[in-house]
């Protein structure tokens, strides 16, 4: 049993509080929402739901998995989701493992040049012209492509691929009459599962909550992902029209707005939170890329 001054022991019950509040700052908002989800919308109105809910029921997410837009967005964002993480992960993957072996010649230049590229950018508009000219608008491509490399991450996976996969493995895989495609397939990316539990996370998550890009190229409601119906719901643009109508009705919209969003919501980001505990793992170990080694 290590022995504790007092000191320390002040110190770890300041620590523990500390991390305890930080704790519940982050979790409350998560169980609101949970619990206004499954809470009556008048109750909710009211401001009746403090932790638990009030009026269990789950109608709201009846008429959620009812909704034939918020499905429609759902299974589109998935799509584009999916469709984006392979891609980043593909093209980040062939523009790391070049840059990371020593034998690269030239590589600190395409390095910088690539930086370099990360504080200066054309602009929405020449973007908005070239997605146009390219005939990718109102298609998945305007979303997935644009963003297809992010230079952050290329650099952060270059360094894991320098400073955790000992180069002298690679030439022993040359030795044995490895090709690099196949010291890459067979060699570098097993050993690499941290940094794709990342990469993969960072991008899905990216994809999964974009909604800007949607918003700019696509024109065709069919192809709106989940979070542009979701942006609907929460900034009520129906209201207007509503407006003119007697109150009965005014009050009843609001209360189907209120409980739809708050479940829409759940529904959302459940598969993201679904996701991480399988990452979880390989994601700890890889975000601590570049700390101090003893």
């Amino acid at each position: 049993m290590v022995y504790k001054s007092r000191g320390e022991r002040v110190f770890e019950g300041i620590v523990y509080a500390a991390l305890g509040l930080v704790l519940l700052i982050v979790i409350y908002p998560l169980i609101y929402v949970l619990s206004a989800s499954l809470s009556e919308p008048a109750a909710i109105l009211r401001g009746e739901i403090w932790l638990l809910p009030k009026g269990f029921t789950f109608d709201a997410y009846r008429k959620v998995f009812e909704n034939r837009d918020i499905m429609t967005g759902y299974l589109n964002t998935i799509l584009y989701t999916v469709t984006g993480t392979s891609i980043n992960l593909l093209f980040t993957t062939m523009a790391a493992y070049p840059l990371s072996r020593r034998d690269f010649y030239g590589r600190n230049l395409i390095t910088a040049l690539i930086v370099f590229t990360m504080f200066f950018s054309g602009g929405m508009i020449p973007l908005y012209l070239l997605i146009r000219d390219l005939h990718m608008l109102n298609t998945i491509w305007a979303l997935v492509i644009p963003g297809a490399v992010s230079v952050w991450n290329i650099i952060i996976m270059r360094t894991f691929f320098q400073t955790s996969i000992p180069f002298e493995i690679q030439e022993s895989a040359f030795i044995d009459g490895c090709s690099n495609i196949q010291t890459l397939l067979r060699i570098v990316l097993p050993l690499s599962m941290p940094i794709i539990a990342v990469m993969t996370l960072f991008y899905a998550v990216g994809h999964w909550n974009a909604f800007f890009n949607a918003l700019i190229y696509l024109t065709d409601r069919d192809k709106y992902p989940l979070q542009l119906f979701l942006r609907e719901i929460l900034i009520q643009e129906q209201m207007d029209e509503m407006a003119s109508s007697n109150d009965d009705t005014l009050m009843n919209y609001m209360l189907q707005i209120e409980a739809l969003k708050y479940a829409v919501v759940v529904v959302a980001n459940l598969p993201m939170l679904i996701l991480y505990p399988f990452l979880q793992k390989y994601f700890v170990k890889g975000v601590m890329i570049g700390a101090l080694k003893g």
